[in-house]
């Protein structure tokens, strides 16, 4: 099985992408993260000519999260449990695979803007609450997928330039300990389950040439729990799509399981 993410800004301006990206990478699940569109305007029905059930958590103009599953989707979540967010930013269901359910959580983290803004205190407080709702889940789910544009570079490697960004946003001590909390629930990050191609990105800026020069930051994770770990056999970030017409900033990231 297969399972992707993927931040696509706009999924109004960018759906001949993503159907035929799925052409071409029929993936069991994808999670699409900041739809920037209202759930009346998701194009269900397209996605379900292209083969894909989906669950939609859409808001206008800015977020919204998707599921698309080749699979029924049941038992759908929109947002944290618990916590009071008018942001459309989680969406999760559990998907019947041929070795048993399977939990898939999908998010778009908060960006925070710089640290010791308001916005960035929003970020702390939001992580917090994911963090807290994400082990309840594990404990009703053992077989758990958390994917989504998570906006942290876990480690310096993550990043096109640590030095010059050490301490902004994306790299803030504390962003990464939130990202290193997640993992010892019990989470691993399958992309790093493997040796990688230095300087591996999956965002790059839309100014300054930001992708023909490589500057660019992983900021789009797939996190799989211990009962997967095993199971995972590749994990590779997808650039081919950042170098469409008028692509997303950000590109998929594709896990395989056994």
């Amino acid at each position: 099985m297969k399972f992707a993410t993927w931040n696509i800004n706009s999924l109004s301006v960018r759906l001949p992408q993503v159907l035929d990206w799925l052409a071409a990478n029929p993936v069991d699940a994808l999670g699409l993260q900041e739809l920037k569109l209202v759930d009346e305007k998701f194009p269900f029905e397209a996605l379900k000519e292209a083969g894909y059930h989906a669950a939609a958590f859409g808001q206008k103009t800015y977020n919204g999260v998707a599921i698309l599953s080749r699979s029924p989707l049941r038992d759908v979540v929109r947002n944290i449990p618990g916590h009071s967010d008018e942001q459309a930013r989680v969406i999760a269901a559990t998907l019947d695979t041929p070795d048993g359910p399977l939990r898939l959580i999908n998010c778009y983290f908060v960006n925070g803007q710089a640290p010791g803004s308001d916005k960035f205190a929003y970020k702390m407080l939001w992580l917090a609450a994911l963090h807290r709702w994400v082990a309840e889940e594990l404990k009703l789910h053992e077989r758990l997928v958390l994917v989504g544009d998570f906006n942290v570079a876990p480690e310096d490697r993550d990043s096109f330039d640590p030095v010059g960004l050490k301490d902004t946003i994306h790299h803030t001590v504390e962003e990464r300990a939130h990202f290193q909390d997640l993992i010892k629930l019990g989470l691993t990050d399958a992309y790093r389950m493997f040796e990688q191609p230095e300087k591996s990105y999956s965002w790059w800026d839309y100014r300054m040439l930001g992708f023909q020069k490589n500057r660019g930051l992983r900021i789009d994770h797939i996190l799989v729990s211990e009962a997967l770990r095993e199971k995972v056999t590749a994990c590779h970030i997808d650039r081919a799509p950042r170098k469409n017409q008028q692509p997303s900033d950000h590109t998929p990231v594709v896990v395989t399981l056994a």
